[in-house]
Formats: C-alpha cells, structure tokens, sequence
C-alpha cells in the first residue's frame, strides 16, 4: 500500500523513529523521481544522541530508501535498522525477514550544518 502525502513539503524536519520506537533525527531533505512523480529516498539528519548518531559516529546523516519508510503522520516511522555484526559482514547473503541493517542504506556527510 502506498504511503501518502498531501504535500512534499510536509515531510521537511519531522521526526523519525524507527518501528522499535528509537528516534533517529530529522528529515533533511527529500530526493524525487520526477519523471515518475515519486519519492525515492529521504535524508536524515542524525540529531545528537539518537540512535542513529551513535551508529554513525562522526557522519551527519543516512539516506533511507523510500520504501524503508513505513508511515507518515506527526512522525515518520522507518523500519528498524542495526549495524552489520562481523557474522553479517563475512555472510552477507540473503536478507529474508531480517531487520535492515546499515550497509542496506548510505551514510552522508552532505548534510549541511
């Protein structure tokens, strides 16, 4: 089922929380396919001691797949992501019913202060 949204614009500094309920940031921005009128992917802005900041460290951000975005509203839930273990790293072979984890999504340091 397709999410939708009255207004692109509405997306801008929402919050984001993953479906495990952990806060991640703000939107950022928002990458569209205009040629086929969708949303591709969004960007988020790890905010100081969120989730996602202590995943990424030194990086300012992660671009999430659209389809990674599971609900729209005051809030936007994304599904849960966890750093690759050494296990997954070496085995990376198929994703059946696992959670995302970050080689899934790409870290940006475009983000602007």
């Amino acid at each position: 089922m397709a999410i939708q949204v009255s207004s692109v614009s509405d997306t801008y500094a929402k919050d984001v929380f993953t479906d495990k309920g952990f806060f991640c940031g703000k939107v950022e921005d928002i990458e569209c396919d205009l040629k086929r009128f969708k949303v591709r992917s969004l960007v988020i802005r790890a905010m100081k001691g969120s989730y996602l900041s202590k995943m990424l460290g030194d990086k300012k951000g992660v671009v999430i797949p659209f389809p990674m975005v599971q609900a729209i509203g005051d809030v936007i839930l994304i599904k849960h992501i966890v750093p690759p273990t050494v296990e997954e790293e070496a085995t990376s072979g198929s994703r059946g019913g696992r959670k995302t984890s970050m080689d899934e999504v790409s870290t940006t340091n475009a983000v602007e202060d």
